[in-house]
């Protein structure tokens, strides 16, 4: 049966046009029948036209007729520079709604497109569809859909209802193509780990958080949070399918959405009854235009956490009182008896200059690098405030990153306030072939010194700082050089590796003596997508080492590190792992295993030896233990062994909310036994649900 008529089809946004009429150079999109009709006529009949066209062929379902539904459709469509129709968005309770009109609109003729100044271009509308189907009057374009300058003075001098007409259109999402940053989660970003690195990409992936908009280039955001959709109900499409809160205006949106995570657990070796952590926050991000967009989370929590967690958490503690850091989050306080309160807040802006430069100001993370560590720039410190350019054309990518850091420790404080140090990197991405990526990183920290403030000689955005540093006083900064590399062996093996050079003597390398000098470190790893042919499993291998004394400095604030935590590996240095890590995930279910083997060199700190060995990158090299015969692993030789399996259940893909369970199991065996660190199995079990928007690191 076939049903006509709509309660109201206006026009909504029409890109190329000025905002207050048609001029002489304009026209509607045309149907053949509508040729020959006046200017003023042709809005009238392309409506009219595209109506009867509609309710010729529209069907409505037969689910929606039985169920007696009555409520409204909104179909948003284009007609292209082609003239070709072209659906954008379709905003109805049921499948086969959407379906039918999604047929209708493929059936329709090709017609002529708009034109302004005489060329050809698209033209957005909106089509509220009342269902069931019963005819009314189209309302005149003069009356309702388009106010002339004439008609807007009278009005104007009427009423004032500018407030009364800001309201949300039906929410078509922008964040996939946005430039907002694609939170930083190991789980998240292995689900289009794949697709970035097949050959033939032009992707750069060593540069984190990735960008919405250069993503989306080789992944579908919208079919994975379009996944399992079928939720009639507001409450049940907000917890499971939506954010929470939209509004979109004709050239901006926003978006809002409650962030959780609450776990709950037991250490079994130890004497508290549980671990918890405890967090809830607020997300607001949006854009303003096709080109800037913000972003910004507040966190409050509180959380108690592993023996072994805990005693590293308080062994970094801050000057001034408060108990602990908790690492990646921030200085906490008192909560309870046994608690920590960390309240967290992040964000920032990006802007698009052009096709080729985009500008991030915010507070937050970075990471450098293909691997699950990272040797150059990781995500394990807390928040710090940055400036990011990026550079892209042809086949590079050139980052410059500006960051403001903390070191929080009594030696070095002045007048009770956290000494300020300022850091400078720069990373240049190279695609060589359509396998081979090559990556160059130069990075400097220098600090607040006479008065130095932020020295403007690093704002230079053409490597080589150290000439730079030699320049501005060879002790006034340190500079740390790398390099990167991926190899594409096909769509299913990926190479890649890191090496980082914070000095070496070209003397002392070849001379054999393994000088305290030297002090370097690397990394090679292996990730194998889809393995086994098996859609959507994922392997990784990695091997990471550095040599005692890296990231350090004679200079004791220039070490390589913030809040206490370091800036690159979370073992400092002094150290070689291997990892091993397996993710699988199916639809909405999720689940991954990692395994971890390291020799780490602690000092001992005993009163009878008080030598640095070369782990604690916050210690001065002055007290170095060794000249020459300098050896991973020196000092207090530990071995560790880290498990954990966590499985779980992605509730809602946009905002990445998550129900699960994790098992971990840590072994650390000590040469040893000192007050900070001692011989100790743990067992501790997790559950809980989470908004998964960064990376909590336990392999402490």
């Amino acid at each position: 049966m076939k049903y006509f008529g709509f309660l109201l089809l206006y026009f909504i946004s029409y890109n190329a046009f000025p905002q207050d009429g048609f001029s002489e150079f304009e026209t509607y999109p045309s149907f053949s029948n509508c040729s020959e009709v006046d200017f003023n006529a042709e809005e009238t009949c392309f409506k009219n036209t595209l109506m009867q066209l509609f309710t010729d062929n529209f069907q409505l379902p037969a689910k929606v007729s039985e169920e007696n539904y009555k409520g409204e459709a909104i179909v948003l469509f284009e007609v292209t520079k082609e003239g070709k129709f072209k659906v954008l968005y379709i905003d109805a309770i049921y499948s086969e709604l959407k379906e039918e009109i999604q047929r209708v609109f493929e059936e329709l003729p090709i017609i002529s497109p708009a034109t302004y100044n005489g060329n050809p271009t698209y033209a957005q509308f909106r089509f509220p569809l009342k269902i069931p189907l019963g005819y009314t009057k189209m309302l005149s374009p003069s009356a309702e859909a388009i106010t002339t300058t004439e008609n807007r003075s009278v009005q104007k001098k009427k009423s004032l209802t500018e407030y009364d007409s800001i309201v949300s259109e039906p929410f078509i999402s922008k964040i996939n193509s946005s430039n907002l940053f694609v939170p930083l989660s190991h789980e998240r970003y292995n689900r289009f780990d794949a697709e970035m690195n097949r050959v033939g990409n032009n992707s750069h992936t060593a540069t984190k958080p990735y960008i919405y908009n250069e993503v989306s280039k080789y992944y579908d955001f919208d079919a994975e949070f379009k996944q399992g959709k079928a939720r009639k109900a507001w409450v049940g499409r907000k917890i499971w399918d939506e954010h929470l809160v939209t509004f979109q205006g004709e050239n901006y949106w926003f978006t809002g959405d409650v962030v959780v995570d609450l776990q709950v657990g037991k250490d079994f070796q130890s004497d508290v009854a549980f671990t918890y952590n405890n967090t809830r926050g607020a997300i607001f991000q949006g854009g303003l235009g096709k080109n800037f967009n913000f972003y910004t989370v507040v966190f409050e929590s509180q959380g108690r956490f592993a023996d072994y967690f805990n005693r590293y958490a308080e062994s970094i503690d801050p000057f001034g009182g408060n108990p602990a850091i908790i690492p990646g989050r921030g200085i906490a306080k008192e909560f309870l008896e046994d608690g920590y309160d960390f309240p967290v807040a992040e964000g920032y802006l990006s802007y698009k200059v052009s096709d080729f430069f985009n500008v991030q100001f915010g507070h937050g993370k970075n990471f450098i690098g293909d691997g699950y560590r990272s040797l150059l720039m990781s995500d394990i410190a807390s928040p710090y405030p940055f400036l990011k350019f990026n550079t892209s054309f042809w086949k590079l990518k050139y980052t410059n990153t500006f960051m403001s850091l903390r070191d929080v420790r009594e030696e070095v404080s002045a007048e009770g306030s956290y000494r300020t140090k300022y850091m400078a990197n720069h990373y240049l991405s190279l695609n060589l072939t359509k396998r081979f990526n090559l990556g160059l990183f130069e990075s400097v920290i220098w600090q607040n010194d006479n008065g130095r403030g932020f020295d403007v000689n690093y704002l230079n955005p053409v490597i080589f700082y150290r000439s730079i540093e030699f320049s501005t006083g060879a002790r006034g900064g340190n500079a740390i050089i790398g390099l990167t590399g991926k190899y594409k062996w096909n769509d299913q093996i990926n190479l890649y590796g890191q090496w980082v050079i914070d000095e070496f003597s070209t003397e002392k390398i070849f001379g054999g003596n393994q000088s305290w000098k030297n002090k370097l470190g690397y990394q090679l790893g292996v990730k194998y997508f889809d393995a086994f042919n098996v859609p959507d499993l994922y392997l990784q291998a990695e091997y990471n080492q550095v040599r005692p004394y890296t990231y350090s400095h004679n200079s004791v604030v220039l070490n390589y590190g913030h809040n206490n935590q370091s800036l690159a590996h979370l073992w400092g240095s002094n150290f070689r792992e291997i990892i091993g890590i397996a993710r699988y995930r199916k639809d909405r279910i999720f689940g991954s295993a990692k395994v971890i083997y390291g020799k780490r060199g602690f000092d001992f700190d005993d009163g009878s030896d008080d030598r640095y060995y070369g782990g604690n990158i916050y210690r001065s090299e002055r007290d170095r233990a060794f000249e020459d015969g300098v050896k991973i692993g020196q000092g207090n030789t530990t071995n560790t062994f880290f498990s954990e399996v966590e499985a779980g259940y992605i509730i809602n893909p946009v905002t990445n909310l998550k129900l699960f369970g994790s098992l971990i199991y840590r072994n650390f065996n000590p040469q040893v036994n000192t007050d900070l660190i001692s011989k100790e199995s743990t067992v501790w079990l997790n559950v809980g649900i989470r908004t998964d928007i960064f990376n909590w690191y336990y392999e402490y």
